[in-house]
């Protein structure tokens, strides 16, 4: 059975508002037997629209007797990670090496234990090396009859050319506005604070769901938009802004690793035997060093992300500034008007132009690995003087 752009998702697909279509698509495989089934996916899609959801789902239904139903327990163990034939790969470091990449196509190559399939799932995949994407092309071409390869990325063009090319794609789109606020309200949350937050997300939902429950995330929000109306008091309140800036998103990613780091490190140091006599020091100072070096590179990887929904947040600011400027003023994504009226009475649409112009070129920087305070200092300087810096 397939469902139509209007019929509601039930089962593992609940999750997938605003993805109708491709959840058609996707149950049409599932019910296509082994025979018609393509065994390697490129899910792509914008950040919030749902890719590793849609590839959980899609993991879960094919282990599911009916396809997806949500309740057994082939799907709530394929959801979970549990499923022994479910191999979920989720990195939180800023690359996957062939190392991984290399014990996945092991995985790959197995029978499956209980379902029908053996899934695996990589849900960062714009974030395998070259090497690691040479060691996958072969697993990906030629897969075991039973295996099903399952790529997310945000675009097809962050992944080599060679695996997609054997890839069938899959796009989703960025959910509309008014379908989150009514996933929201599904979940129990008000309506008023369901609509704030989808709004605030533009359409990302995990975003949406963490501004309606958290209101420690909802005040970090309102400090960011509070920015633009203190950039203009010179200088020394714009490398204010940008220390600050930098610091609370270091602080976040502290809050996201302090715990894990602690655990990773006391089960190394198991495992290498410390305070045995079989301990080997030199091996463990060298396995130390990496997992040092590893966790280093996640905290950077998430105090940037930090930093990009940041910029996410002060770009949402000046569009709804120059939306004022042009005249339209409908469709706001913040509440906040008096202060955005005021910005775009004070200032040009040109002065905004340059200001969205410099949060992308921050990003451009962030992404580039400069210094988090020398690009969002520099930031802060053009969005005080916008077309002068």
């Amino acid at each position: 059975m397939t469902t139509t752009a209007s019929s509601p998702l039930t089962g593992v697909w609940a999750d997938l508002v605003g993805q109708e279509n491709a959840v058609t698509t996707l149950r049409r495989a599932v019910s296509s037997g082994h025979y018609a089934m393509s065994h390697a996916w490129l899910i792509t899609g914008p950040p919030g629209s749902g890719r590793s959801n849609a590839a959980r789902a899609f993991a879960a239904a094919l282990q599911c007797e009916n396809q997806g139903c949500g309740q057994c327990q082939a799907c709530v163990t394929s959801l979970s990670g549990a499923h022994p034939d479910v191999t979920l790969v989720r990195t939180e470091q800023l690359s996957i090496g062939v190392k991984e990449v290399r014990d996945l196509v092991r995985r790959a190559a197995m029978s499956p234990v209980l379902g029908r399939w053996q899934v695996i799932v990589v849900e960062d995949a714009d974030r395998v090396t070259d090497q690691g994407a040479d060691a996958l092309l072969k697993s990906v071409e030629e897969p075991a009859p039973g295996t099903v390869w399952l790529l997310c990325a945000p675009t097809s063009d962050d992944v080599s050319v060679t695996i997609r090319s054997r890839c069938r794609s899959l796009n989703l789109t960025t959910p509309r506005t008014s379908a989150v606020t009514g996933l929201l309200i599904e979940r129990g949350i008000d309506p008023e604070l369901a609509d704030e937050a989808a709004r605030a997300a533009q359409g990302h939902i995990g975003r949406a769901n963490r501004l309606a429950r958290d209101a420690e995330a909802r005040e970090r929000r309102r400090q960011i938009l509070k920015i633009p109306g203190r950039l203009s008091r010179g200088l020394s309140e714009c490398l204010a802004a940008a220390d600050e800036l930098v610091k609370a998103a270091a602080e976040e990613a502290k809050q996201q690793t302090e715990t894990l780091d602690a655990t990773e490190r006391a089960e190394l140091e198991q495992a290498l035997g410390f305070g045995t006599k079989g301990a080997r020091p030199k091996q463990a100072a060298a396995a130390l060093k990496e997992l040092t070096e590893q966790q280093s590179a996640r905290a950077k990887r998430l105090q940037r992300d930090a930093l990009d929904r940041a910029l996410t947040e002060l770009t949402t600011w000046y569009r709804d500034v120059l939306s004022i400027q042009l005249g339209s003023g409908a469709g706001l994504i913040n509440t906040m008007d008096g202060e955005l009226t005021e910005m775009a009475e004070s200032s040009s649409a040109s002065d905004t132009v340059h200001r969205v112009d410099a949060l992308l070129e921050c990003r451009t920087m962030l992404e580039t690995n400069v210094a988090p305070l020398l690009a969002v200092e520099r930031l802060m300087i053009a969005l005080a003087r916008p077309g002068m810096h």
